[in-house]
């Protein structure tokens, strides 16, 4: 196929807020304030992403506030001692699926997307990646056409149809290699914004086979 997988710079914000790591705690919390987010990456140099600094650890400072100075971070005043690090980050040019993927193993919201030499070239969050499921139904009916279906059951061979609404595929008609379904159903869900696929379709001579909602429909 020739399509690729949409990739973080079609999704990331490319306007980030961002500190360098003397910012004082007040100047952090200003920041998040003012930016409207829970976390910054922290800076250095000409723009090097060296770490990330969230309301996480800025409250983990404010729980030893009262405690032994040398509990913790209790006595950390500036983001170079408040950060997380090294920071988790992501290259502009990763697949969404990894974006999201990194995500949800570190249990983390929004990831720095840097280039190859670390330096920060914007910032991808969840309700990014979640943005490829408003994607127009006829527009990812085109895609499934294009880079599925055309490869998989090609006319004039088959005659499969490709319905979309809300975000579930449907590929219904008859097709030749009933057995190649399953790999469809991979192929498909793996097209951003696609929710589900279904099956409606038969082979040459055959009967329909209704697969809804199936990683793995009947064929023969």
């Amino acid at each position: 196929m020739h399509g690729s997988p949409h990739i973080v710079s079609d999704a990331m914000t490319h306007t980030v807020a961002a500190i360098g790591r003397g910012a004082s705690f007040k100047e952090i919390v200003r920041t998040m304030q003012d930016w409207k987010v829970s976390a910054l990456p922290v800076l250095e140099g000409e723009g090097r992403v060296v770490g990330i600094v969230s309301e996480a650890d800025l409250l983990h400072k404010e729980e030893f506030r009262d405690s032994d100075p040398d509990l913790a971070n209790a006595g950390a005043v500036t983001a170079g001692e408040l950060m997380t690090s090294p920071a988790l980050t992501v290259h502009a040019d990763a697949t969404l699926a990894r974006a999201a993927r990194t995500m949800a193993h570190a249990k983390v919201k929004r990831l720095p997307v840097v280039d190859e030499l670390g330096m920060l070239q914007g910032i991808v969050s969840r309700a990014d990646l979640l943005k490829v499921f408003l994607r127009e139904d006829e527009e990812i009916a085109e895609e499934v056409r294009r880079e599925v279906v055309s490869y998989l059951f090609p006319a004039p061979t088959s005659a499969a149809r490709v319905a979309v609404r809300d975000g579930i595929v449907t590929l219904s008609g008859r097709i030749r290699g009933t057995s190649l379904v399953p790999v469809a159903a991979r192929l498909i869900r793996a097209v951003e914004g696609v929710v589900d696929v279904e099956f409606d379709v038969s082979g040459p001579g055959r009967p329909s086979e209704h697969a809804p909602h199936s990683e793995n429909p009947s064929a023969s």
